[in-house]
């Protein structure tokens, strides 16, 4: 008998785990309150410029995701770097200082770029050196790991709040969304150990050359479809509950009914829709885990002023520019966007404030823009972006299986290992699409301690 599997949830972990359960034979019925799929990776229209929510990109480590865009077709739609290459920029610069790897293994790839870093003094330079091998030695598994603090950790091994900001915040608030002082010690090595100091090729930088909705969202609905599962999108589940049949799925419409469920939304939604004592965490937990915000500032001119795809920002608070120009379809002039991650003191900020700050700092960092014309300036802000990866937050993120009879959990924000990222929502949504897949409909779950 084919098992009936309702995935609740059509972002990157759902995809990924209806896509997979589909493949194996399931009949699949994907349940999305949104419009279309690809969660919070999505695109949307500004008269004719296609604008995506926010600035994604992937590091070629992020094997879970590079899988799922082969899956959807997609792989020939994302550029990645043969070589790591991040140009820097600091206000009033000349030029740019590149972040390059090279040939040599792993941390060495790294040597020649670090030695010529001018944001860091040398023995800043020297005293990173020696933190990064103190940090590929930290086991990110172990729960004393997590509950530490990963700014306090940096300055006792010889770090300067300068050294910090400039360099290993660089990495740490894109792929985090935290500031150090703010960040688990856990998922900072995990980071840190995944992306730079293990595999010399691991951080070679990828991005979508599309909009996101391309590269996601219309490609997966057409994968599900020609997999033979339901999607329904503006679909909102109001309630989930275990009946002699299986699952009872309640939305708007007419309920449905599954053998098994996979639950794959954000974790304030997942709390609420959960049976009680089916996580072993306390109730509040999902509140106590939290989220944090990511702004992006939008801004078209009428010529070129970035050459590069990317640039970093250092001592601004500008943190990552990207040319968005192709992918946005504009046909004159430039679009970047400045992506601004950790932005709790920046999401509230109205968009003409915002406009006085980061216009002069972009011209800072972009001198050709003081010949430039803005012709569009805009901002959009996802306020829960992701989980907080506070010191302790391993233990406010719960595996793939849960307490209840044939229930599992997929989102980013589980129990993952990694920080929320795209590759993190792929691992989560094959995790818990192998733990189904793994089990029957009547096997029954150990209760949960």
């Amino acid at each position: 008998m084919t098992r009936r599997v309702a995935v609740i949830g059509g972002g990157l972990a759902g995809i990924t785990a209806a896509l997979q359960c589909a493949d194996a034979g399931c009949q699949v019925t994907v349940f999305e309150s949104r419009p279309q799929l690809g969660g919070l990776t999505h695109s949307f229209a500004r008269g004719d410029l296609n604008v995506d929510n926010g600035q994604h990109v992937f590091l070629r480590c992020c094997t879970s995701y590079l899988a799922l865009l082969r899956r959807l077709g997609v792989a020939d739609r994302v550029e990645l770097q043969p070589r790591l290459a991040i140009p820097v920029c600091s206000p009033g610069a000349d030029a740019p200082v590149w972040l390059r790897r090279t040939a040599l293994p792993a941390p060495l790839h790294l040597a020649a770029s670090l030695l010529q870093y001018r944001p860091l003094s040398t023995m800043e330079r020297v005293r990173f050196a020696l933190a990064a091998v103190a940090l590929k030695r930290v086991d990110p598994t172990l729960a004393a790991t997590d509950e530490q603090n990963f700014g306090t950790w940096l300055r006792r091994h010889g770090q300067s709040n300068h050294a910090i900001s400039a360099l290993w915040e660089l990495v740490g608030i894109a792929t985090l969304n935290s500031r150090a002082d703010q960040a688990s010690l856990s998922l900072a090595a995990t980071v840190f150990q995944e992306g730079l100091l293990t595999d010399a090729s691991a951080a070679d930088i990828g991005w979508s050359l599309v909009p996101l909705r391309e590269l996601h969202g219309d490609p997966a609905l057409a994968c599900l479809d020609a997999a033979g599962a339901q999607v329904r999108t503006s679909a909102a589940v109001r309630g989930i509950q275990p009946v002699p049949e299986g699952w009872q799925i309640t939305t708007d419409g007419a309920p449905t009914i599954a053998d098994q469920v996979i639950l794959a939304v954000p974790p304030a939604a997942a709390e609420q829709l959960l049976p009680t004592d089916s996580v072993t965490a306390t109730p509040g937990w999902s509140q106590r885990l939290g989220s944090v915000p990511i702004i992006n500032v939008h801004v078209v001119l009428d010529r070129p002023v970035l050459s590069e795809p990317f640039i970093a920002g250092v001592d601004t608070p500008v943190q990552w520019v990207f040319d968005r120009t192709a992918q946005s379809r504009l046909r004159h002039g430039q679009y970047l966007a400045v992506s601004l991650s950790a932005a709790d003191d920046l999401v509230n900020t109205p968009t003409a404030d915002l406009r006085a700050q980061f216009l002069p700092e972009l011209t800072a960092l972009l001198p050709k823009m003081r010949d430039a014309q803005v012709r569009d300036f805009f901002v959009t802000r996802e306020r829960h972006a992701t989980f907080r990866p506070a010191p302790g937050s391993a233990a406010l993120r719960p595996s793939a299986v849960t307490g209840a009879r044939g229930l599992f959990l997929a989102g980013a924000w589980t129990a993952t290992g990694w920080p929320a990222t795209m590759e993190g929502a792929a691992r989560s949504g094959a995790a818990a699409a192998t733990a189904l897949l793994e089990t029957s409909p009547t096997d029954v779950v150990a209760e949960v301690a």
